[in-house]
């Protein structure tokens, strides 16, 4: 076997079709390289090895056309039938042969990513899944054509027909649609021959091992079918050669079923099992919280796919697939609305587009609209004059989630948000995370009420700038007496609010004097007052405990009382012992401690609990007014977003917070300077193939000059 792979490496080499080939994949994945990576800056190399997988299917037959069939065309095959070696040690070395020229520019293009990420950021396990996909997907077609190659003598015949072949693979998919929306008998056999659609799993950012495990097998059945092909050719007919043929056929019949049979095996395992997610953002991953919840689940939900699954979005069948596998309480049925249109209108009488979802359980229905499962944003190209979209963003696990949870609940929770002391309006996004959590939200004037309604499950005061009433304290005292639940954003100002700051003092909590500076460089962004406080662990800090940052600017400290057998406090966002309060903010020349100023350390996070009588009062105090908004959370990726939703979540009885947050596709483009843009392109698409074409034709002149 290894005679025969080094004599076909060099005849590779020798003859010049081995370097062309190399030559002109490079210049192929250079120029799209060039195009998207380069030119749009793009951080995704697997744009560029998705636009150059149709070379593969021209290029390939082109490779191994000659493999077999030129040997049998001059005779020389006898030699190597003839030869002391076994006929899977001439499929192997000629095979590995064809794999190590294609191998040539797949490792050439392994540090495409490498010089991409000297121009910015790139998700790297992307890039190289994509690498590998694109490896896998030619080793099977090269196995393809090796097939072909053997039974024919003819090169054109066999480079025509491994084209048909592949081409055949390559649009298997397509295919199979335009027989049947909905699939059948004859689409499930005819998908087993699809080589395109494992490559666009792997593409997507999963290391499917399904996909890669197919192609494997793939290979290794198209191996066996070319040591067979050469096998009846090696005896002379006779009764013993036709039982040779028999047996060969049974052999064959077994190879296809072991196949077929792994890679049902492999599909009918859980996607927890086979489906790693390497995408930068976890796109198909579920969180922990989604996982939480799920296992809490006591009652059976249905989820509607509105479409057939073969032609179903791909990332959120992904998606789907990993809820099915978490619990025996979810299934996921796929209905194609083109072919039962009845069965949206027992749900809506409004229209429903494709890839929307319907989630059903006993007590209520959710329709997830398609368009709320991909984030977009809307620029306008003054160049065309049109408004270009581009998506962000995907959310579907935070919407499915949430569906759940709010065809399982019992009754929607409502909390209060005070008005008329210059509080802060939360955003879209905070509005967003809050609907998302299943929680209805009401604005609340005091002055208009006797008492806190009745249906409240918390009252929030964000951030008030001027006092409250008395009565308006009063109202939130008796409200807490009750067992109510309170929270508050505590903002910075120079006016004394004795109304607010006894409604603190009813919990036993006191605003320290002034704006906190941290002086430990590890608790701080950029600049002392831009706190990262300490995240201690609790239900209000769960999924950002160990992993994330709270960033809380202009912070005040919250100081607490002493402890009791009444009143006890959880403190899970806190200072260093370092820091301290600077009270004369205003005539500040630097952030030197001076006299006047308060030592730490301070709670930013604190709930306090008061027993009253048969109930328990809470009041959960955040001392940063900015903390519940869009500039403070995206400084740390969300996870200030995060706080808010496990803070009023916990408030409604949800164990653990429904709403998600959305999953971020964006990733900065690539900045490039039109110098280093040709110098780049210059070396990719260029330089390199040439450099392979001339050291090609050397090699192949100074042979024929022999």
């Amino acid at each position: 076997m290894l005679a025969i792979y080094k004599r076909e490496v060099a005849s590779y080499l020798r003859n010049f079709v081995g370097m062309l080939f190399i030559a002109i994949l490079l210049a192929f994945i250079g120029l799209y390289f060039t195009v998207y990576n380069l030119i749009n800056g793009y951080p995704y190399f697997t744009y560029a090895v998705s636009g150059v997988i149709f070379l593969l299917l021209i290029c390939i037959p082109i490779l191994s056309m000659r493999s077999l069939s030129e040997e049998r065309h001059s005779k020389t095959d006898q030699l190597i039938l003839t030869a002391p070696v076994s006929v899977g040690g001439i499929v192997i070395g000629k095979f590995l042969a064809l794999l190590t020229v294609f191998a040539v520019p797949t490792v050439i293009i392994c540090f495409y990513p490498l010089i991409m990420r000297i121009f910015g950021s790139v998700p790297m396990a992307e890039s190289y899944l994509g690498v590998l996909a694109f490896f896998l997907f030619g080793m099977t077609c090269l196995s393809i054509g090796l097939f072909i190659s053997s039974i024919t003598e003819s090169q054109v015949i066999a480079a025509v027909l491994s084209f048909g072949a592949l081409f055949l693979g390559y649009m298997m998919s397509s295919i199979c649609s335009l027989i049947s929306t909905t699939g059948n008998l004859l689409t499930r056999i005819l998908s087993c021959y699809d080589l395109y659609t494992p490559y666009t799993m792997l593409l997507n950012g999963t290391l499917d091992i399904g996909s890669v495990i197919y192609y494997f097998s793939v290979t290794g059945l198209f191996l066996f079918l070319t040591a067979q092909s050469i096998q009846k050719r090696r005896y002379s007919v006779s009764v013993k050669n036709l039982r040779f043929g028999a047996y060969s056929s049974g052999m064959i019949a077994v190879a296809v079923a072991i196949v077929v049979v792994l890679n049902v095996l492999v599909g009918e395992m859980p996607s927890t099992w086979t489906s790693l997610d390497v995408t930068s953002g976890q796109i198909y991953s579920l969180t922990d919280q989604t996982k939480e919840y799920v296992k809490n689940m006591q009652e059976d939900v249905t989820i509607y796919v509105l479409s057939n699954e073969d032609s179903c979005d791909t990332t959120l069948k992904q998606t789907l697939d990993r809820y099915n596998d978490l619990s025996d309480h979810i299934t996921v049925e796929y209905v194609d609305p083109t072919i039962n249109p009845a069965f949206v209108q027992k749900y809506t009488a409004s229209s429903v587009s494709m890839n929307s979802l319907i989630v059903v359980s006993e007590k209520r229905s959710k329709i997830v609209y398609s368009s709320s499962i991909y984030e977009s944003s809307y620029d306008y190209d003054y160049y065309t004059g049109s408004y270009t979209t581009t998506t962000t963003g995907y959310d579907g696990e935070g919407q499915i989630t949430s569906a759940l949870d709010y065809v399982l609940t019992d009754e929607m929770p409502k909390i209060y948000m005070t008005e008329g002391h210059g509080e802060y309006t939360l955003s879209s996004s905070f509005s967003t995370a809050l609907d998302k959590e299943n929680i209805e939200s009401e604005t609340i004037n005091l002055l208009n009420y006797e008492a806190i309604p009745e249906d409240a499950a918390c009252v929030m005061i964000n951030a008030a700038t001027t006092d409250l009433s008395s009565d308006d304290k009063d109202k939130i005292i008796a409200y807490l007496e009750k067992g109510g639940k309170v929270v508050v954003v505590t903002g910075y100002t120079t006016e004394p609010l004795p109304n607010l700051e006894d409604l603190l003092a009813y919990m036993g909590l006191y605003k320290a004097d002034g704006l906190v500076l941290e002086q430990d460089e590890d608790l701080y962004y950029r600049v002392p007052f831009y706190l990262l406080p300490e995240v201690g662990s609790s239900k209000y800090t769960a999924g950002i405990y160990g992993k994330y940052y709270v960033f809380t600017p202009y912070a005040q400290g919250i100081l607490t009382g002493e402890e009791t057998e009444d009143i006890g406090y959880n403190q899970f966002l806190y200072t260093s012992d370092s820091a301290f309060a600077k009270a004369d903010t205003s005539n500040a020349q630097d952030f030197q401690k001076t006299e006047g100023d308060t030592d730490g350390p301070f709670a930013i996070g604190v709930e306090a609990t008061k027993t009253v009588g048969e109930s328990e009062a809470v009041m959960v105090v955040f001392g940063c007014e900015q903390i519940f908004t869009d500039d403070a959370n995206v400084v740390v990726s969300g996870a200030n977003q995060m706080l808010f939703t496990n803070t009023l979540g916990s408030f409604v009885d949800h164990e653990v917070s429904v709403s998600i947050p959305a999953k971020s596709y964006e990733v900065s483009n690539l900045t490039l300077t039109e110098a280093q843009i040709v110098r780049t392109a210059l070396c990719t698409t260029i330089l390199l193939p040439v450099g392979f074409i001339v050291t090609g034709f050397l090699i192949w002149f100074k042979r024929r000059k022999r």
